[in-house]
């Protein structure tokens, strides 16, 4: 219901244009690490260039010069104005935690742009696998997905055709961050996002009702409550979908239309009853392979989508790598400043590679773990490992803490679990601790002790 209006006095006026006129002030102006960047309500933003304009950073105000023509006049309504709070989030999406960068490689990006898209293909590129010598950046871009480039590349022409885009992979293979950095880099957004379950129905790919509008109202564009996908097709925009095969078939098949008509359809209202999708939207989908046969896609929707396998990384320099960056991410959420020793980390890789060889030399799924050992699961491990450390022990990673991870993130059947990794404990790890002594001693009794307290 729209608010009703009072009537405005000459006072209210004039404190109005003092207000206004009043400088910002540090403790008003939010700072970019704390606030999404879509939040105009909160922040100032700095558009001075075409760049800035497309992807807004937060920027704190900057204190006026002391001269007698910029000096306010003090109001009662502006000193009685309450400072403004700072809000900080947990975990903020790519386009706000990589806003500088983004707005950086906009500035400089002279390539041909699809549609309405923030950058050009290569600079999406460059965005996510990182800037190399031969790009003659000035400013170096950090690498942020590690993983063949044909196969991001691949991702980025899909996203500019006719066609959805389908990561598919096994559990922890970072399909989804891609799909969040690619809608980051393409259109500013990548929180148009629905989280594929069993429960899942077509109302959150298409739309729902307001109840208390339609009783007060009747039905109409002003009860209706978009999708996230519905609003990524009016702002030209990226939908992702998590988890496709974990929807049901009705869900599926709703989404053939979107994909294929590109519109979608209100048939409770009589008049301006279609959503057209404007030029630049997609579909971003992913799904884990570990599912097939769950809710298999029907060929009508497979004809719809590009497929791009996101495999599982086996090459120890690039999981090194990626456990490195993505670890260290999750310890500056807690403000720890850890080194991770490089004997420690090799032994967790050299862990979870002995472990993958084991599950696929085992005979039956009884004599393998439930566990898909990918990348994400050692990460887990070493933040882990690492709060324990700083928390309940010594303040530096001791080899004994990681195995407990390690035990405790890859057991999930007890005693069935339990059983199968205590004899490879006790033949794998025991022989790599005999061959090199030194942090696999300690290693192989932290792990030890953890499978005894879980019989």
């Amino acid at each position: 219901m729209a608010t009703p209006r009072t009537k405005k006095t000459k006072s209210d006026d004039t404190s109005a244009a003092a207000t206004s006129a009043a400088p910002a002030t540090a403790e008003t102006a939010t700072d970019a690490a704390t606030v999404p960047a879509a939040t105009p309500a909160s922040t100032s933003t700095e558009t001075t260039s075409g760049a800035a304009a497309e992807f807004p950073i937060p920027v704190k105000a900057e204190t006026p010069s002391a001269t007698p023509s910029a000096t306010p006049v003090p109001t009662p309504s502006a000193a009685a104005a309450p400072a403004k709070k700072k809000v900080e989030v947990l975990r903020q999406p790519a386009e706000v935690k990589y806003a500088e960068e983004l707005v950086y490689l906009s500035s400089i990006d002279t390539g041909k742009r699809p549609f309405s898209w923030k950058l050009s293909p290569r600079m999406i590129r460059t965005f996510i696998l990182g800037s190399t010598p031969a790009d003659k950046i000035e400013r170096p871009i950090a690498q942020k997905f590690f993983g063949d480039p044909a196969l991001v590349e691949r991702a980025i022409v899909t996203l500019a055709s006719d066609r959805g885009l389908l990561l598919i992979g096994d559990p922890g293979t970072g399909k989804s961050w891609l799909a969040e950095l690619l809608a980051a880099a393409i259109c500013g957004s990548s929180t148009h996002t629905v989280q594929g379950t069993a429960g899942t129905t077509e109302d959150q790919l298409k739309y729902s009702w307001n109840v208390a509008l339609v009783i007060a109202k009747g039905q109409s564009r002003e009860s209706l409550i978009p999708s996230p996908i519905m609003i990524a097709m009016q702002q030209a925009a990226l939908g992702r979908i998590e988890e496709l095969t974990r929807c049901t078939s009705d869900v599926q098949d709703a989404l053939i239309s979107i994909l294929s008509e590109k519109y979608i359809t209100i048939p409770e209202l009589s008049g301006d009853n279609v959503v057209f999708a404007r030029p630049g939207f997609n579909i971003i989908a992913t799904a884990n392979s570990r599912d097939r046969g769950v809710n298999d896609l029907s060929t009508a929707l497979k004809r719809r989508f590009n497929f791009v396998t996101i495999p599982t990384v086996t090459n120890k320099k690039s999981e090194k790598e990626i456990v490195l960056f993505r670890t260290r991410e999750l310890l500056t959420r807690n403000q720890f400043e850890v080194e991770l020793p490089p004997a420690l980390l090799d032994i967790l890789l050299q862990t979870f590679a002995d472990l993958r060889d084991a599950q696929a030399a085992a005979s039956s799924d009884d004599q393998r773990l439930e566990s898909s050992l990918s990348t994400a699961e050692q990460i887990g491990v070493l933040e882990d490992a690492v709060l324990h450390s700083q928390f309940f022990g010594q303040t530096a990673l001791s080899a004994a803490n990681v195995a407990k991870a390690v035990v405790g993130t890859v057991v999930r059947r007890i005693p069935e679990e339990v059983s199968i990794l205590s004899k490879f404990w006790h033949s794998v790890v025991e022989k790599r601790a005999k061959e090199k002594k030194g942090e696999w001693d300690e290693y192989l009794e932290g792990g030890k002790q953890a499978m005894s307290l879980l019989k």
